[in-house]
């Protein structure tokens, strides 16, 4: 088995968590359930703060605000899996629901 990063991206809400719907809400809770049922694991997941808590440190040691890319889309967040193959991580992506945003799959480098 392998290790994919999973990243969810979704456009900042004013209200942060309160203006996600609850059948997007709900169907995000349900999600670790679907990905046991297709045999894959779950070994880290994470939420993310407002993206005004973000800082960059550059090569020369630098901190700015914000993330190094400009993007309408933050990281709302990340899960690790242990998955058979690449095609079982994009799987698992597609059972994420996203309102207005996108999931991204990164494999892992083998330890």
């Amino acid at each position: 088995m392998s290790q994919y990063a999973i990243l969810i991206y979704e456009r900042e809400t004013p209200g942060g968590i309160a203006d996600i719907p609850p059948d997007v809400m709900e169907a995000n809770l349900r999600a670790g359930e679907k990905i046991s049922a297709l045999g894959a694991t779950v070994l880290h997941e994470h939420g993310t703060q407002p993206s005004a808590t973000v800082r960059t440190i550059h090569k020369n040691g630098r901190v700015t605000d914000g993330p190094f890319i400009e993007s309408k889309e933050v990281i709302a967040g990340f899960f690790v899996v242990e998955a058979a193959d690449l095609d079982q991580a994009i799987a698992i992506g597609r059972l994420l629901p996203i309102m207005d945003g996108a999931v991204e799959v990164r494999p892992l480098l083998e330890a």
